[in-house]
C-alpha cells in the first residue's frame, strides 16, 4: 500500500475507535472513576515522564537521524511537561517535595513500548499512536477544567501541553509515511498501533467493552 495512504489508513482507524469515547472516559478509565484535577495531573505527570524516558532510551538504538533527532525533540518536551504540572500541582497547594510518579511501578504500556526494536514499530506506537491518545485524553481534560472552573490548568494544556503533543503525533505519522514503505513493515506498524490502544489506561474501559477483556497481558 501506498505509505501515505497506509498512514491515513491506520489514523481513520484511531479514529472509528476514539469516536466511541464518552466525553469524559478517558480520564474516568485512566483515574479507575477519580476524577479530579489534582488526581489527573499527577497522573499527567506519569505519562509525561515515561514518554520521555522512553524516547530517550530508544535514541541510542534508532539508526535514522531524523526518527532520533524527533525522539530527543519529544524527550525534551515531555520533561518541560513535567515540569509545567509540577509547577500548577504546587500552585493548587499540593506538597510535591519527594513524589514519585512511579512509585507503583511503570504502565503495562511503558513496558510494552520499551520492549520494541525497529524504528517502525517505536515511531508507530509512540508518537504516533500514544500521542493520539494524549490528544484526545488532552483535549477532554481541558472541557473538565474549564467545568469545574479551573482556568489555570485549562490554559496551561491549551496553550502548551496540548499543541506539542499534537505536533508529536504529527511528527511520528511523517515519519511513519517515510519509513512504513513494504508490506511487512507497514504490518509491524499496524500490530504495534492496536497493541498501544488495546494496552493504553486511558482506552481501558473502552477495551474492555469492545473485547471483553479486562486486562491486556504484557510481558
Amino acid at each position: 500500500m501506498d505509505p501515505r495512504d497506509f498512514v491515513r489508513n491506520l489514523r481513520q482507524e484511531m479514529d472509528r475507535l476514539f469516536s466511541q469515547l464518552g466525553e469524559r472516559q478517558t480520564l474516568e478509565s485512566e483515574s479507575e472513576g477519580k476524577v479530579d484535577v489534582v488526581t489527573l495531573l499527577k497522573l499527567a505527570l506519569k505519562s509525561e515522564m515515561e514518554a520521555s524516558e522512553l524516547a530517550g532510551y530508544w535514541m541510542p538504538t534508532t539508526a535514522e537521524i531524523d526518527v532520533k533527532m524527533a525522539f530527543a525533540r519529544q524527550c525534551g518536551d515531555e520533561m518541560k511537561h513535567y515540569d509545567l504540572i509540577l509547577k500548577r500541582l504546587g500552585e493548587l497547594g499540593e506538597d510535591m517535595s519527594g513524589y514519585d510518579p512511579a512509585q507503583e511501578g511503570y504502565s503495562p504500556l511503558y513496558h510494552y513500548l520499551r520492549g520494541l526494536r525497529t524504528t517502525v514499530e517505536r515511531v508507530a506506537a509512540g508518537p504516533f499512536a500514544r500521542e493520539a491518545i494524549a490528544e484526545v485524553r488532552n483535549a477532554q481534560f481541558i472541557e473538565f477544567c474549564r467545568a469545574v472552573g479551573d482556568d489555570e490548568t485549562a490554559k496551561l494544556y491549551l496553550e502548551i501541553i496540548h499543541p506539542e503533543e499534537i505536533y508529536h503525533h504529527e511528527m511520528g505519522s511523517q515519519l511513519l509515511g517515510k519509513y512504513a514503505l513494504t508490506d511487512e513493515l507497514q504490518e509491524l506498524a499496524t500490530s504495534a498501533t492496536r497493541s498501544s490502544l488495546a494496552i493504553a489506561d486511558e482506552l481501558r474501559t473502552l477495551t474492555e467493552k469492545a473485547t471483553g477483556m479486562r486486562s491486556i497481558p504484557v510481558s
